[in-house]
C-alpha cells in the first residue's frame, strides 16, 4: 500500500517538472540558427561568448552561431532592462561526415562528405590543428583578394 503511494505521488510529482523544464537551444558548431522572440528585443547577453554568439538581425529576430561545443545561456532585455527571454543554448559539434584519426598520441579530424579535409578540432595534435588553421586562413586570404578584385573590376 505504502508503495502504491508513493508511486502514485512521484507519478504526479514528475509530469509537473517535466512540464516546466525548457527545452534548450540547439545549435551546431559553426552554424548559425535563427530565434524569433515576441517582443523587441534592446539588449542580448550570452553567458559565454567563446561557446556561442548571438546578434539581433532586427527587433524580434536574433541570429544565434555556435562557436564551440559547450553549453551557456542567452538573456534577452527589452528597452526597459526588462527580461523577454533566459534561455540555454546547447552547441554540439557536426557528427555526420566527421571522421578522427588516431596515431599513437596524435589526433587529427577530417570532414568527408565525400572527400576528405582537414578541419580544427579541439583536442587534434598541435601539427594537425596548426596545418589546418594555416590552410584555412590562406583559402580565406584568397577569398578576400578575389572578391576585393571583383568588387574594384565594377
Amino acid at each position: 500500500m505504502r508503495l502504491a503511494l508513493a508511486l502514485a505521488a512521484a507519478a504526479t510529482v514528475l509530469p509537473l517538472s517535466v512540464a516546466d523544464a525548457k527545452d534548450p537551444i540547439n545549435v551546431v558548431m559553426d552554424r548559425a540558427k535563427v530565434m524569433r522572440i515576441s517582443s523587441p528585443a534592446e539588449t542580448v547577453i550570452v553567458g559565454n561568448p567563446g561557446i556561442a554568439d548571438a546578434m539581433i538581425h532586427d527587433r524580434q529576430t536574433l541570429i544565434i552561431t555556435g562557436r564551440m561545443v559547450g553549453i551557456t545561456n542567452l538573456v534577452i532585455l527589452d528597452a526597459k532592462g526588462q527580461p523577454i527571454a533566459d534561455e540555454v543554448i546547447n552547441v554540439e559539434k557536426i557528427q555526420s561526415g566527421l571522421v578522427t584519426v588516431q596515431r599513437g598520441p596524435a589526433r587529427a579530424s577530417y570532414f568527408c562528405t565525400p572527400h576528405c579535409a582537414g578541419m580544427l578540432e579541439v583536442g587534434d595534435s598541435k601539427e594537425s590543428f596548426e596545418t589546418a588553421l594555416a590552410q584555412i586562413n590562406q583559402r580565406n586570404n584568397l577569398g578576400a583578394q578575389h572578391s576585393g578584385a571583383a568588387g574594384n573590376s565594377q
